[in-house]
């Protein structure tokens, strides 16, 4: 009788585990279902680490190193922070220019906004930001081609004050 009654007694405490460990996993699974674009993106300190390599990819390329290869590095990434942060409801404000404004005396094309695009996706890739979280950052990005798009200034040389 004790064998027995210990058998259920186990038993019994590995049901409880396993009900345990399924329940946590649900809770797990939906914290992280509930989670914001803003959160999915790491926050502001992801965001942060997000810029930083996509500035590494902007200069690395061509197209966008005559735009961000120059002493004003530092606060470009500081106003994407703050902008991406603004766009997906972090809490920031935006305290920049418009788009129109501020890329009004450069040449910017397709090609040129294309592959700013692409730094940015690589470097979101490169901090596993889940795919429909890049796309919603990227959907209210899009729009903003037509201002920055607009610009009919010389195209910058490199290692000068841009944007």
């Amino acid at each position: 009788m004790r064998s027995l009654f210990t058998q259920l007694a186990a038993t019994q405490q590995q049901f409880c585990t396993l009900i345990l460990t399924a329940l946590l996993s649900l809770i797990s699974v939906q914290a992280h279902a509930e989670q914001t674009t803003f959160e999915k993106f790491g926050s502001k300190p992801g965001l942060v680490l997000i810029v930083d390599d996509m500035m590494l990819n902007l200069i690395a390329a061509p197209l966008t190193k005559p735009f961000f290869d120059n002493p004003k590095k530092d606060f470009i990434k500081f106003m994407l922070v703050e902008q991406f942060c603004d766009l997906l409801d972090g809490g920031c404000k935006y305290s920049g220019r418009d788009m129109k404004t501020t890329h009004a005396n450069f040449k910017i094309g397709r090609a040129e906004f294309n592959s700013l695009v692409e730094s940015l996706q690589i470097a979101m890739d490169k901090h596993a930001v889940p795919f429909t979280a890049q796309n919603q950052l990227l959907a209210k990005l899009a729009p903003m081609y037509r201002d920055v798009e607009a610009g009919n200034g010389p195209a910058p040389a490199s290692g000068t004050n841009a944007k």
